[in-house]
């Protein structure tokens, strides 16, 4: 049996989301998120503080809607898990990262507010194979131009 650690982290994004697609169509979106931890030093009574940086992972409809919601600075909740992966440099040296694979990511709304709005999905059966629809589900049309430029790099 097969047992993941769940980690949530919350922090503001180090740089603005950056999606890229697979060969085969599947969205991934990697983003960077610091974590600042505050406490007062009980023997000097001085505050001190401690940031971590960590690297962030997501895939298909989750990554999508990250690339076109949040910005550099957004505060934001992520939960998911922890993974290592590694690859060989040129040179031939071993390399090692972890990171975390999102299964959730959402703006914080302790210093913020959000306008959320659900996004239609249609499936390849419906149609014309387009995996994500900026459609309103309240009428209003297309999401935006993001939609658009979304759309575009599917194709």
């Amino acid at each position: 049996m097969t047992t993941a650690t769940t980690t949530t982290i919350i922090g503001n994004l180090t740089r603005d989301p950056e999606i890229r697609y697979t060969r085969d169509g599947q969205a991934t979106t990697s983003l960077g998120v610091a974590v600042n931890r505050r406490w007062q030093n009980r023997e000097t009574r001085e505050w001190e503080e401690s940031t971590s940086f960590f690297d962030v992972v997501c895939w298909r409809e989750l990554a999508e809607n990250t690339a076109l919601s949040l910005v550099k600075g957004a505060r934001v909740v992520v939960t998911g898990r922890l993974e290592q992966r590694s690859w060989e440099t040129e040179e031939g040296d071993r390399r090692f990262k972890v990171e975390i694979v999102a299964d959730e990511i959402g703006a914080s709304l302790r210093f913020a507010t959000a306008d959320v709005h659900r996004v239609e999905r249609r499936s390849a059966h419906d149609g014309d194979g387009a995996s994500a629809g900026g459609t309103d589900p309240n009428g209003g049309g297309s999401a935006g131009a993001a939609d658009d430029e979304l759309a575009d790099v599917e194709a």
